[in-house]
Parts: C-alpha cells; sequence; structure tokens
C-alpha cells in the first residue's frame, strides 16, 4: 500500500500525546521543541519508510536542531500533524547519506 505522506506543505503543526511527548527526552536527551526544530531548519531530507508503513504512512527525517545538532526523526502524519514516533541523533550511516544528499 502507498501513502501520500511526503506532502508536508499539508502540514498544520505537530500532535504530541502525553506518553510519547518525553519519551525522545527520557531515551535520547532530546525535548520535543528540539524535535520540532529539525522540520523547520534547512537541510531537510524526507524519506517514507516503507518497511514499516503497513497501516499508515511512516516517514524518516534527516536533520538538524537550531544549534546544528545533526538528528533523525521517525514520524507519522494524522490530520495534517506530524506525530513523531521518535528521534535520536543520527547515526554514523545516517550523516553520510545526509551529507551527500
Amino acid at each position: 500500500m502507498k501513502f501520500d505522506c511526503l506532502d508536508l506543505e499539508s502540514i498544520v503543526g505537530f500532535e504530541w500525546d502525553d506518553g510519547n511527548i518525553h519519551k525522545n527526552e527520557d531515551k535520547h536527551g532530546l525535548k520535543w521543541t528540539v524535535i520540532e526544530e529539525v522540520f523547520f531548519n534547512d537541510p531537510l531530507l524526507v524519506v517514507e519508510d516503507f518497511k514499516h508503513s503497513l497501516n499508515e504512512c511512516r516517514c524518516v527525517a534527516l536533520g538538524q536542531n537550531d544549534f546544528h545538532n545533526l538528528v533523525t526523526v521517525i514520524f507519522t502524519i494524522r490530520n495534517n500533524h506530524i506525530r513523531v514516533i521518535s528521534a535520536r541523533a543520527m547515526s554514523k550511516k545516517e550523516r553520510i547519506v545526509y551529507e551527500r544528499t
């Protein structure tokens, strides 16, 4: 099944639930505000994650926060909102892809 989740022009905001908003800070040291910054800074590389996209669109964003820290964000789109699944510092392999693109 193919989803149209790469249409970032239709996004109107972010959706965080109580159980997810602090998860990335506790696990990876990334506060939700820092994760949101990634989507407003260039360059931003977004690709669909077909391997994990069985029931809904799932994407991977490679970007940087306002302090130029390289961040990977796994997310889905629900009702024109980005819903972050997880976020962490980019791996070495992801950094290579990001820097070459």
